[in-house]
């Protein structure tokens, strides 16, 4: 109970400590409470882009003389691997490959939903998010910002905004004993006559700062937050490509010495014996001639082993571990091309490794599309469309993450066909798990009223009959 007491006392007085800080515009202090980890998102994207590689450092080779004057200076190959970009995409396919599915699993609260699904199709809420996870693969983490304003009739609209540290967003954050996000802020520059003015907009539920730097102090405006939370989902994770980075380094410096080494020997050499070598052959130069003095001439080609049995190897290893430590299946032409007939059930077992990760990722991503919701149904009772406010306390919306590789329909429905047939399943349950159904509800309604017009069609023929 100490223990506690005193952490809630540490959150507390850091909270007090915040306020005041506000209330003195001291921003440059303010900033400094809250958690900022750029020092680590510049470390994981200078891993990333490929132009960032360490490989593409490695000098070039000087040449010189016997004198030790320097006669030129040799290329030397940086060839850099971009594998923490195709295992960034690959975790990100298999997770949000295929648009998160909603659905309504409360009655009388058709209107709040469909003005749900309105602003996630609005608001390109599907693309949005997977630029979320992709930016936070690469860089560990990202935002999304969700603002509402009005648009030039007057009336409300939202729109989702994308944040990360290669976009020029500088991102700050605070949490409390229990991860429920306190204080949230996002840092930007903005032009002002050819002149770089740096912003901060601070984010609590009540209340959006917007700062702006002055040559000394800054200017703070207080915005009333209508939404009543906090408008933002932080994503925050380890980097995709995390325990493999020295792994592709060594490929890389492999396959940079290789292509040095194809370049001296790949284009015929011609040897002719001698006592005293009397000139090197030059990188650069197509053929290459060695002449030695000797009393018995000889010629012949010079060669070299095109794959050193150990160096094969090795690069073999380097892969495997690679892939399968970033839990990364093996996607390539050759390995795809005969799998066009294969069923969606055993193209998923045999990319077991990059559903093992989506799966580890639901974990939190459960949480953040929860936290979506929330904050959605909350801008549309405060902001939105108010006078839904009672349907959207009712909504109760449910997600659902989907394999990209989808499942066999033909076995689906006839599985679903089985289930109604010997009453172990509702048809109302069966439309709504049908892939071909959109909206459940709707389909009943038609459904029913089919029913009912081929009944009453059949009446009027058998009356007629009689």
């Amino acid at each position: 109970m100490t223990v506690i007491s005193n952490k809630v006392k540490s959150v507390l007085g850091v909270q007090q400590n915040f306020e005041n800080l506000l209330k003195s515009k001291d921003i440059d202090n303010l900033v400094r409470l809250m958690s900022y980890r750029g020092t680590e998102v510049e470390e994981a994207l200078k891993e990333y882009i490929v132009d960032k590689h360490k490989i593409v450092s490695r000098p070039d080779k000087i040449i010189k003389d016997a004198e030790g004057r320097v006669v030129r200076t040799e290329k030397q190959w940086k060839l850099p691997i971009p594998y923490q970009e195709f295992i960034n995409e690959i975790a990100m396919v298999f997770l949000y490959g295929k648009p998160v599915k909603f659905s309504q699993t409360s009655d009388g609260t058709d209107d709040a939903y469909k003005s749900f699904l309105d602003i996630v199709k609005e608001t390109r809420f599907d693309s949005r998010i997977r630029q979320c996870k992709r930016l936070a693969g690469a860089e560990t983490e990202s935002a999304l910002l969700l603002h509402v304003y009005k648009n030039d009739e007057g009336q409300p609209e939202a729109l989702l905004k994308v944040l990360a540290r290669s976009r020029g967003d500088e991102l700050y954050t605070m949490f409390d004993n229990y991860d429920k996000l306190m204080t949230f802020a996002r840092g930007y520059y903005l032009m002002y006559d050819g002149k770089a003015v740096k912003h901060i907009d601070i984010f609590t539920k009540d209340i959006i700062y917007r700062c702006k730097k002055k040559d000394l102090g800054w200017d703070v405006i207080e915005e009333k937050n209508l939404i009543g939370k906090i408008p933002v989902i932080y994503f925050r994770q380890e980097k995709e490509h995390k325990g493999v980075q020295r792994l592709i380094e060594r490929e890389e410096w492999i396959a940079s010495v290789n292509a040095d080494v194809n370049d001296y020997f790949s284009s015929p050499a011609v040897v002719v014996t001698a006592d005293v070598l009397k000139n090197m052959p030059e990188k650069s130069e197509p053929g290459k001639l060695f002449i030695k003095d000797s009393k018995d001439g000889d010629v012949k080609y010079l060669t070299i082993d095109s794959a050193p049995e150990l160096k094969k190897l090795e690069l073999e290893y380097l892969e495997k571990q690679i892939l399968s430590k970033s839990f990364t299946p093996n996607i390539s032409f050759d390995q795809m091309k005969g799998l066009s007939t294969i069923s969606g059930k055993a193209l998923k077992q045999m990319m077991i490794l990059a559903e093992i990760k989506a799966q580890k990722h639901k974990e939190t991503h459960d949480e953040l599309i929860d936290r979506f919701i929330s904050l959605i149904k909350s801008a549309i009772a405060n902001v939105l469309d108010i006078k839904l406010k009672s349907q959207v306390d009712n909504l109760v919306v449910d997600a659902q993450f989907q394999s990209p590789f989808g499942e066999d329909i033909q076995e689906v429905i006839s599985n679903l066909v089985n289930s109604i047939d010997s009453g172990m399943m509702s048809e109302e349950t069966g439309r709504e798990l049908n892939p071909y159904i959109n909206d459940s509800q709707a389909e009943s309604k038609r459904v029913d009223e089919e029913r009912k017009t081929r009944r009453e069609q059949q009446g009027d023929v058998f009356g007629q009959g009689f």
